[in-house]
């Protein structure tokens, strides 16, 4: 049994797209980061660090988006969320690195050091459309970044159009539908 305990809109909206992806049966446990339920001790007994995302696996705990997605890539191989090769597959890890230690503090210098961060995340990205050529979980890990950036930093679409033609490709999938709908649901508690 997977059950994903998550905050809409906050960097668990990646595990929630992947487990879309999966097609796999998940229980959802919405995790109020405005009322700091991440503090209680009831989360805290599963997840010590008081983050999300977290999925327990059979009863068993794994954090950190990157950790999660790889889980779930390798876990449901016919998602088609992780290349074949062992190249393929450390450059997915590379990415989620990327997106981990680059783009998601960026935010917390300022807004313009995020805009440059995400600057070159467009070049790195290129004109090609999925980071890896073929959709992978490093898209996800990609998507949920920039989707938070677009909506705190309102960048003009013509200094990022490599970024802004991945949201578009992104936000037609079924899986990021969903996983926007359910999350709006419950409301944004994003600062």
């Amino acid at each position: 049994m997977l059950t994903l305990y998550f905050s809409p809109g906050a960097s668990s909206m990646a595990a929630h797209i992947a487990l879309h992806e999966t097609g796999a049966p998940f229980e959802a446990r919405v995790i109020s980061l405005k009322n700091k339920q991440q503090r209680e001790s009831a989360y805290l007994s599963l997840n010590p660090e008081g983050k999300v995302p977290l999925l327990l696996i059979d009863g068993r705990a794994l954090t950190e988006v990157a950790g999660i997605l790889f889980y779930l890539a390798k876990r449901f191989p016919e998602a088609r969320l992780m290349p074949d090769d062992i190249e393929g597959q450390a450059r997915a890890v590379s990415w989620m690195s990327y997106v981990a230690s680059t783009l998601h503090p960026a935010r917390r210098v300022s807004v313009d050091n995020a805009r440059r961060v995400f600057l070159e995340a467009d070049r790195k990205l290129g004109p090609g459309g999925w980071a890896l050529g073929a959709y992978s979980v490093a898209d996800i890990h990609l998507f949920r970044l920039f989707w938070r950036f677009v909506g705190y930093a309102e960048p003009d679409p013509k200094d990022y159009p490599n970024l802004f033609a991945h949201h578009a490709m992104m936000m037609g999938r079924p899986a990021v539908q969903r996983t926007i709908a359910d999350e709006a649901a419950v409301g944004y508690e994003l600062p």
